[in-house]
């Protein structure tokens, strides 16, 4: 068993996912191999906006400039 994380597309009429080459080479699948997957939802979080709202960085510590 093997973990990837890929986004959903739209095929047609239907979605579908391209799995990764690399976990297509660590499970050994072919082409017509019957697999079984387990779906879930992940939540989106963008990195954009993220501390939108928080209080801006504050430093606990004084600087050492004198050591420079």
């Amino acid at each position: 068993m093997c973990h990837a994380t890929v986004e959903v597309k739209k095929w047609g009429n239907s979605y579908g996912v391209v799995i990764p080459k690399d976990k297509v080479v660590e499970l050994g699948l072919s082409e017509k191999d019957i697999i079984d997957i387990n779906i879930l939802k992940k939540e989106k979080v963008s990195g954009y906006g993220i501390a939108l709202g928080k209080k801006s960085f504050e430093r606990e510590e004084p600087e050492h400039e004198d050591l420079w």
